[in-house]
């Protein structure tokens, strides 16, 4: 029943009803944390095996010995890894270390001097379009470049590509997009057939050096047996003669170890050879032997998506729980919506307008961590103040049912005060 349905003193009696249990909560001293998308120990258990897995074997299929300096691009086999996982050619993918972010930041940082030239010549600043509910942390690289920060919202279908196009044809400026367009950090949307389309179309409409920040950092990580498909965005913008615009990411991060992977950067050879000699003044070469441990370990997709059906095991249960207790506590309230990914590492729930800040705090103060309300946005501002990021992979299941029961008797607990306020 809708929580608007009740009487003022259903309400009433119900806010007390939920005050009492949440003062049990603050009495139990919990200490539980749902703020970051972390692998659980038993997911990194998964990959012990790269521990040894070299067994005192060092060289490549050409001879080379991965424990020298050189290779700045990454060892052969790992570039034909990386190049399976982003459907490109390995001539067109570099190897990085752990971070997939590092190498984003250094693209920014190798584009923006030609970008913040132009801005001058145009008494304007550079631009990035970012899609909200987004990823934190590709926010935090615009800022540190003084990099302004426009919002798009999704639509079923993933961005809402009428207002992307119709704002990079207003506005050279426009220098960039972020995008996680497999299961989206923290909507979960997979971008349908005719948005990748357009993705490849946005060149044509952008100013000089223009880039699609293509971040498919959950290419792999599906939670159901049909996994969603994502069309190829690099041979669609080959044929519409875009291929300078795209900038592919991924990484092993949640697929091995989260501290200890490789990661991928793909795009245009041409856009490659530029970036390897902006590198060059700052690194000999990324580690190789780790790249080799990976090789040895993953081998191909097929070995790949084997390991991964491994990681779905432990995490299914886990988006599964979040489901059954939202439904079960907020469901058919109207007080909250939330996602139902089919892969990727979060849940994304929206409140009523104005209290996510009061959910979390009420939660925090109960012992449950919650990423901030706000940090899906750019800024740290919402501007309705309603959404939040479920992370639900890092805890045990008994933990994580705990905070569970916290969180919900927080949301309906910030509710009934916002609507009793009103």
């Amino acid at each position: 029943m809708k929580l608007k349905d009740f009487s003022e003193d259903e309400l009433k009696a119900r806010q007390s009803e939920l005050k009492a249990v949440h003062d049990q909560f603050k009495d139990a001293r919990l200490s539980l944390d749902l703020t970051r998308g972390k692998p659980s120990a038993e997911q990194l258990d998964l990959s012990n095996d790269l521990d040894g897995i070299l067994g005192g074997f060092f060289l490549l299929q050409d001879g080379t010995d991965v424990r020298n300096y050189g290779g700045i691009l990454g060892i052969p086999e790992a570039r034909q890894l990386g190049a399976d996982v982003l459907s490109l050619q390995p001539s067109q993918v570099m190897v990085g270390g752990n971070s997939s972010l590092a190498l984003m930041y250094n693209l920014i940082a190798h584009m923006n001097p030609v970008w913040q030239g132009q801005a001058q010549e145009l008494n304007s600043k550079v631009k990035f379009i970012c899609l909200v509910p987004g990823y934190d942390r590709h926010f935090t690289i615009c800022e540190s470049f003084d990099i302004e920060m426009i919002n798009v919202s999704f639509l079923p279908s993933g961005p809402d590509m009428e207002t992307i196009e119709e704002l990079m044809v207003r506005d050279p400026m426009i220098k960039g997009i972020w995008c996680v367009p497999k299961y989206s950090n923290p909507t979960g949307h997979s971008y349908d057939d005719n948005t990748v389309k357009r993705f490849a179309e946005l060149g044509k409409l952008a100013g000089d050096n223009f880039r699609i920040m293509w971040d498919n950092a959950y290419v792999a990580h599906h939670l159901t047996d049909k996994p969603a498909r994502l069309r190829d965005l690099m041979a669609l913008a080959r044929e519409a003669g875009t291929q300078d615009t795209v900038v592919m990411f991924a990484s092993t991060s949640k697929i091995t170890f989260a501290g200890a992977g490789v990661s991928f950067l793909g795009t245009s050879e041409k856009n490659l050879k530029a970036f390897e000699k902006f590198l060059v003044p700052q690194i000999i070469g990324f580690d190789k032997v780790n790249q080799l441990r990976h090789v040895r370990f993953l081998k191909d997709l097929g070995n790949l998506a084997a390991h991964m059906h491994k990681h779905r095991t432990l995490l299914h249960p886990k988006f599964e729980m979040v489901q059954d207790k939202l439904q079960t506590a907020v469901g058919g309230k109207e007080i909250a919506e939330w996602t139902s990914p089919d892969g990727g590492y979060f849940i994304s729930l929206d409140t009523l307008p104005g209290i996510a800040s009061v959910v979390v705090e009420l939660a925090a103060s109960a012992g449950v961590k919650l990423t901030p309300a706000g940090a899906t946005y750019p800024y740290g501002l919402d501007p309705e103040n309603k959404n939040i990021r479920v992370a639900p992979t890092y805890p045990s299941l008994e933990d994580l049912e705990k905070a569970l029961d916290v969180f919900v008797v927080c949301l309906e607990l910030a509710s009934l005060n916002h609507l009793l306020a009103q």
